[in-house]
């Protein structure tokens, strides 16, 4: 006799199989670490449909409140390699050159409008798009931009046309929107926002200039998340200098440009070839020879283990839980006015970078994540149960995939809910409480101030 098992579905609709984590089709990944592997999913060139879990939930749940966390899209590296020519990378918009997006065209006229935005501070004299024929250091790519077109098209197919999050008519106080002082950073919330938004609106654009790159705004005086930072620097230059292979190719690619091993290092030689990898030209050459796949691929592979490790040894956890306690918890202040029924802002865009995004989701300890690629983005739903409306929940996704219950304080209740997704209370006293228990500590600014034990 063969036994069939067969699902029970349960009182919410759900098949107990179908609040499994979905990620993106395991089957075609490499078994091994694979740098050309890894290196194209940080490019993220924007090619298939992407599949993704937001906006998931038993149809009697009521969605109430979205926050957004992205780094910015592809752009031009930040270093240059001493002594070679810079990537041939046009900086211009050019909707008939791919990647291309149906919007890009519109998208540029509306930018190129004088607006009536209101924007904190410096970001007002920040250019709206990307228009050098030659990109400048840092700047946008065309491919930065198409990749928050699709990411806000994306979400507006999800929480605009499916869930109704905002009216056609919506207002500017239903926004809040956030990014740094960077022009990437500011294009990408413009690009992400004009093909999400009901009906982009200069008027009822207001955009506030976050100074620090982990967003701490007022609380950002913490002595020992410094100290954490450096003893984590420490652990990065350890690990680079016991490993041989690695100095081999510096040697080998100092060489190359003629310039002495230490120059080359501190150049940041991986930024800059990741800009070539990313949009498939040809790494640089000299006299003295070529930087090839090889040199890519032994820096790429450190950079991988380093990440390996940085997850094992926990200076990083703790640097991230006091870098990121200061967002996550304006986070939640937000999310628990909502839920007690204050008009707040329903979608918050926080527009950032890769420094940003790695702490939050080691500090939630989501340590299956891979390191922020271009464009990656990180979203907080919050939901209002139908039939007991003075419960809500959360869910939290990365990328498209549900990570709710990777999370630390979220793992446990998996294995006993009968709903997919985690009770606000949990994340909430995970922010206000919960973090500070490793520091053996009651609060931020206690746990700032405290000697390391």
């Amino acid at each position: 006799v063969h036994l069939i098992p067969v699902n029970p579905v349960r009182e919410d609709g759900l098949n107990p199989k179908s609040r499994k984590r979905i990620m993106p089709d395991l089957l075609t990944e490499p078994p091994a670490i694979d740098p050309v592997y890894e290196a194209h999913v940080y490019c993220n060139i924007p090619s298939i449909a992407e599949r993704s879990m937001e906006g998931h939930a038993p149809h009697y749940f009521k969605l109430v409140s979205v926050q957004v966390l992205i780094r910015h899209g592809d752009r031009y590296p930040l270093y240059a390699i001493p002594k070679t020519k810079r990537p041939d990378i046009d900086c211009m918009l050019v909707p008939s050159r791919k990647p291309s997006h149906p919007q890009l065209e519109a998208f540029i006229k509306h930018m190129s409008k004088g607006s009536a935005a209101q924007m904190d501070g410096s970001l007002s004299s920040l250019p709206h798009f990307p228009s050098h024929s030659l990109c400048e250091m840092g700047e946008l790519t065309q491919t930065g931009v198409v990749q928050h077109l699709r990411n806000g098209q994306l979400l507006r197919e999800i929480y605009i046309n499916k869930h109704k999050l905002l009216p056609g008519d919506w207002t500017a106080k239903q926004l809040y929107l956030e990014t740094t002082g960077k022009s990437r950073t500011l294009q990408s919330a413009l690009a992400l926002l004009y093909t999400f938004l009901p009906d982009f609106d200069w008027k009822k654009i207001n955009i506030r200039h976050q100074w620090s790159t982990i967003f701490c705004s007022g609380s950002c005086d913490c002595p020992m998340r410094n100290h954490y930072l450096e003893e984590e620097q420490r652990r990065q230059y350890s690990l680079r200098v016991k490993n041989n292979n690695l100095e081999k190719i510096y040697v080998d690619m100092a060489k190359i440009v003629g310039i002495p091993t230490r120059q080359l290092r501190a150049s940041n030689p991986i930024d800059s070839l990741l800009c070539y990898f990313c949009h498939n030209v040809s790494f640089p050459c000299t006299k003295a020879g070529c930087i090839g796949m090889e040199h890519f691929k032994v820096i790429k592979r450190h950079q991988l283990e380093d990440e390996r490790e940085r997850q094992e040894k926990k200076l990083y956890f703790l640097y991230a839980l006091l870098a990121t306690h200061p967002l996550l918890n304006q986070t939640v202040n937000r999310l628990q006015r909502i839920a007690e029924g204050k008009k707040e802002e329903v979608f918050v865009l926080y527009s950032a970078h890769d420094v940003t995004l790695s702490p939050v989701l080691s500090a939630l300890g989501i340590t299956e994540a891979r390191f922020p690629r271009f464009a990656a983005r990180l979203v907080f739903e919050l939901w209002q149960d139908g039939k007991r409306p003075k419960e809500h929940f959360i869910r939290i996704l990365y990328n498209g995939a549900d990570v709710t219950f990777q999370t630390s304080f979220c793992k446990d209740h998996y294995k006993r809910s009968s709903k997919p997704m985690c009770p606000l209370e949990k994340f909430v006293n995970f922010v206000k409480r919960d973090m500070f228990l490793i520091f053996n500590s009651t609060s931020y600014y206690d746990a700032c101030h405290r000697k390391a034990l």
